[in-house]
Order: C-alpha cells, then structure tokens, then sequence
C-alpha cells in the first residue's frame, strides 16, 4: 500500500492550529525545480539527460522527473507538521522523504498531461491563506516572513505560489488517476467474502435523525425596504460618483467579502455563487451596476468591474430583509401546535415534515437528515456533528425533542423539531445491513491498487536519482528501481 497511506494517515487526521491554518494547501509540498548544471536560491529546473553532470547543491536527496527534493525540504516538513500540533516523535525523516517523492512524481506527471493551473485562483487562495494568518490570533506579515525564513513579502508569495501550485497539480493528477474507478456489486461482495471474519470492521451505533423546520416569514414592506435602500446606493454611484466599494465595505451583510468591498472573481466554465447570481453578473457590461435581485441569501446590487476572458471581477452588497418580531412570534407558536399535534398522535412526525417543513432539502424525505459524508440516512453516533450530537442524545427512539432555535447561512433564525427515527447499534459489518459503507471501502481499496498502479509504471517511466544516505531508506515503492527477485 502507499507510502502516505501506510505511515502518515495519522497526520492526515490531526488536529491543526488555527493560527497556521494557510499551510495546508501546501502540504507535504516543499522543493524547488532545477536547471542543468547551475542552481539558483529558490526556483530551479534540470535538463534530466544530463544527470551524470550534477552536483550537489543544498543537499540535494533525490530528483524526480523535473523536480529535486532537498534536505531542506524534510526540515520543513518537520516544522510545518509541529507548527500545527502534529507530534513528530514517532515520524521518521525516511517517511516524510517517501511522501516528498510521491507528490513530485504526481506533480511532474500532471505537467506531462498537461494538467490546466489556474494561475488567478491559485493567488486568489494564496491571499486566503495570508488573510487567515493574520486575522487569527493576531498574527502579523512579520510572523509569516520570519516562519518561512523570508525577507520579504514578495518572496514569501512567490514560495507559497510554488508551494499551492505544486500541491494543487499532486491533487488533481490523483483525481484523475482514479476519477474513472467504480465499483460494480459483485466485486464489492469479493471485497466482503475476502475479508477473514476476524478482521472485518465492526461500525460504531448509528442513527437516523429527522427535523422538522420553521422559518419566520419576511413582510413584504421589509422586502421593499431592503429593495428601495439598494435602489438609493445604485443611484448614488451613478449620480453622485460615489464609491460602490465603500458602501459594499460599510453596508454589505455578505461579512465574507465585506472587507474586499464586496468582491469576487467569476467564471464562467467553474460555477460559484448561486443561479441567479450568476445569471445577473455575466449579463452585464464593464461598469455597470444591475437592480436590485433576490437569491435565497437576500438582495443585491452588482457591479462589474472586468472581464478577462472567461474571467468577471464583480463587486456586490447584499442586504438581508430584517425578522420582525411578530413573525418570529408566529412562527413559535406554528411549530409548537405541530409539536402538540405529534405527540397527541394526530400527525405522525413524517407527515408533518411533509406538510409544514419549510426545509425543502429534507421535507419531501419526512424530514430525514443526509449525512453529508456517507449521502445516506445514516450518522455515526462518534462521528456526528457535536452541535446535532448535544440536540438529539437525551432522545429516546421516535421522541419529538423541544423547540429549537437554530440559524444558517441564509436565515438568521429559524426553529426546529428533532427526532431519532431508528438506532442501530454497535455491530460487525454486515453485508446487508452496511452495504453502503462496504461499498464505499470496495472503492477504496480498488482505488488505492490503481494508484499503486499508476505509480509502479511511472516509477519505471521517469527519471529518478536518490543520493546519499536516502538510499538505505526502506521504501513500499520501488524509487531505486531495483530488479524484482
């Protein structure tokens, strides 16, 4: 099985510091390119048929393909992994060495296939990644720089613009190598009937939860409110010259863009933003500000600033309708005769979700929750999320729990009921019972002998030189290239 997979899921699965949250788009990614016979301090890049004429430079422990992998590289590992809580005790400099060679050759085949980088969406996470540093904790530029041993902002950007690139090439070459793996049922019965019934997993009590949902309405002189101030900052602009960048800063309720004065970067062949958003954006020309819209989040105003290709920079302010008393009052009051409805047996709890949920993802279910990991009824009572976890534990098998009030991203109040519909305890997996899950490890597994795969013929395929003590590294994959016996 692969390196990475053998000896460094555990990494995968720590916990992370939050003030060095940025590093991990660059994870496990670290070591410059190479150019024939003459290297620079950072960036390098290598004729590989002239390999004979190397030398070695900042310790250099291997090449693959157009990339090396220094001794600097594992020392930043190590820091990288303890800067975010990761015990290094047990992790060996051969390990991280291993997972090093593997994401160069994904990255250096993903070249070779031409895989696209998208250079504005890379820099666009790159400033993500800065921004979280210094808006958590209180971290300074001064901080990063001194991290990354960099003596200047610059330098620091261009690294982590390697450092994402190389990172976000590794992924998507993984993607592609097992986008096209499926499972049918037969192999996954094999999958099953292989496993030694000593071995096979045994899954922790699980349950199915349902919820029946209420949302406050808005009153249509709210709605109208809303429209009419975006009316007076679209006239503004145009009339009086106005800044739309510092009204988006002082008025937008889109708190996540707020701070950039409500920008964004579209585009056109990778969808973000919701339906309507869209539709309004790219319908508009340079300079020009739409009327007010409404998306599920609330009310706009866009303005468009660019278009590069397939590329729109917008700007946009989002107000979001106010709740008024008097209809949260209401809405109380709806889900508490709901309630009494179910519990004196008049409503069943799946009928009344069908009926009065105002959550169309769940009510035509009854009101049952899709685990968003495993898309299926079903949540590991271990693996649940903490707040749902506290809301439903004191629930007995089809009790109806208290009202609750809750918020999203698009409502900021809403009330809800919560039920346990069944509890299947902890138990050996069962083909029948988990075959879903079963599924899901058959893929697993078929998808891991496939990169396992990949990796056998392109160790054979590329160009790869390992120095030094590296050599007497105990690999799973065969980097030497060693004749089999």
């Amino acid at each position: 099985m692969l390196l990475k997979i053998n000896n460094l899921k555990f990494i995968n699965n720590s916990k992370l510091i939050v003030a060095m949250a940025f590093v991990l788009c660059a994870q496990f990614v670290t070591g410059q390119e190479i150019i024939e016979d003459e290297v620079t301090e950072s960036k390098t890049k290598i004729d590989t048929s002239m390999a004979s004429d190397r030398v070695k430079i900042d310790g250099v422990a291997a090449v693959v393909g157009d990339f090396v992998v220094l001794d600097s590289d594992i020392d930043k590992e190590f820091i990288q992994l303890e800067a975010r809580g990761v015990s290094t005790a047990d992790i060996t400099r051969c390990q991280l060495f291993g997972k090093l060679l593997e994401d160069k050759l994904y990255a250096h085949h993903a070249i070779q296939d031409s895989i696209p980088i998208n250079e504005l969406e890379i820099r666009s996470s790159i400033e993500q990644q800065i921004n979280a540093f210094l808006e958590t904790k209180g971290g300074t530029m001064q901080e990063l720089l001194s991290f990354y041993n960099k003596d200047s902002e610059q330098s620091l950007r261009d690294e982590m613009f390697e450092l994402n690139k190389n990172a976000k090439l590794a992924g998507d070459m993984q993607r592609k190598i097992v986008s096209e793996i499926e499972v049918t049922p037969e192999e996954v019965r094999e999958y099953f009937n292989d496993i030694p019934e000593e071995e096979r997993p045994t899954f922790g009590t699980e349950l199915k939860v349902a919820q029946i949902v209420i949302i406050p309405e808005i009153s249509e002189v709210e709605k109208q409110r809303v429209i009419d101030k975006l009316k007076e900052f679209k006239a503004d602009v145009i009339e009086n010259g106005a800044s739309f960048t510092t009204k988006a800063v002082f008025y937008s309720d889109d708190i996540a863009s707020r701070k950039d004065g409500g920008k964004y970067t579209l585009n056109k062949k990778r969808p973000r933003m919701v339906k309507e958003f869209r539709d309004v954006a790219f319908s508009l020309q340079e300079g020009e500000i739409s009327d007010p819209f409404e998306t599920d989040f609330g009310y706009h105003i866009v303005m468009l600033e660019k278009i590069r290709g397939q590329e729109y920079d917008v700007r946009h302010i989002l107000l979001r309708p106010k709740v008024t008393e008097e209809a949260k009052t209401a809405a109380k009051d709806k889900i508490n005769t709901i309630r009494e409805r179910i519990i004196a047996g008049e409503l069943t709890f799946e009928a009344a979700a069908k009926e009065f949920s105002d959550e169309k993802e769940t009510k035509n279910d009854g009101g049952q929750l899709i685990n968003p990991y495993t898309q299926d009824f079903n949540f590991e009572l271990t693996k649940m999320d903490p707040e749902l976890y506290g809301q439903i534990q004191d629930l007995k098998d089809n009790e109806v729990s208290l009202v609750l009030q809750d918020q999203d991203r698009v409502n900021e109040v809403k009330y809800k009921l919560l039920t346990v519909t069944d509890r299947i305890d902890e138990h050996e997996a069962n083909f029948a019972k988990d075959y879903l899950k079963i599924k899901n490890l058959a893929l697993q597994d078929k998808q891991i002998q496939e990169i396992a795969k990949w990796q056998e013929e392109k160790i054979n395929d590329t160009y790869i030189k390992i120095n030094g003590e590296y050599r007497d590294c105990e690999f799973t994959s065969n980097w030497l290239k060693k004749e089999k016996q």
